[in-house]
């Protein structure tokens, strides 16, 4: 079983996923098989569940590395948009293809088109307009008949689950393992 940092216990979207979990059976807490693609990428990044900005002038140090770790150093500050930047952070560290951008969109163009997802893939979300550049990327939870529940970064400017609106929807994507 996997042990998750205390936050995520404590937090509403927790208690909330795991009554659903109980109606409407995830394998969230097994552990992930070879075969099993974004799962992997998934329990990686609950492992950072909560982290989060620093506000004001001090920024966190754990983010500005994602962005280091990925070839974005002139990243200085942890208000900058990073949802992309944390999933590319977590697929590059176990060696997963990535969209190698920081515009959560660009995950649209990865290979793998999804249209019934699993518990692990890629979700995108449009973000002030569906014509507009901007987004929201990160792994796919749940949903319910209105909102889609994802793990995410730069989700309320923090690693957790949050739920979106199914209408925001762009589409769902997959990557694989990269070959050595």
């Amino acid at each position: 079983m996997t042990v998750l940092p205390p936050i995520f216990y404590k937090t509403f979207w927790a208690r909330h996923f795991r009554q659903m979990s109980v109606l409407n059976p995830i394998r969230l807490w097994h552990k992930p098989k070879k075969e099993e693609n974004m799962t992997e990428v998934l329990h990686e990044m609950l492992k950072h569940y909560g982290v989060k900005e620093v506000v004001g002038d001090k920024h966190n140090p754990e983010i500005l590395a994602m962005f280091s770790e990925i070839g974005f150093d002139w990243v200085t500050d942890d208000e900058t948009a990073w949802c992309s930047a944390a999933l590319n952070y977590f697929c590059h560290k176990l060696g997963y293809e990535r969209s190698r951008a920081l515009d959560a969109r660009s995950w649209l163009k990865m290979k793998i088109l999804v249209l019934k997802p699993s518990l692990g893939d890629i979700v995108v979300f449009w973000r002030d307009n569906p014509e507009s550049w901007k987004g929201h990327v990160g792994l796919y939870i749940s949903e319910d008949t209105d909102r889609i529940y994802t793990l995410g970064g730069n989700q309320n400017n923090m690693i957790n689950i949050t739920p979106y609106p199914k209408n925001r929807l762009l589409g769902y994507r997959r990557v694989k393992k990269i070959e050595p």
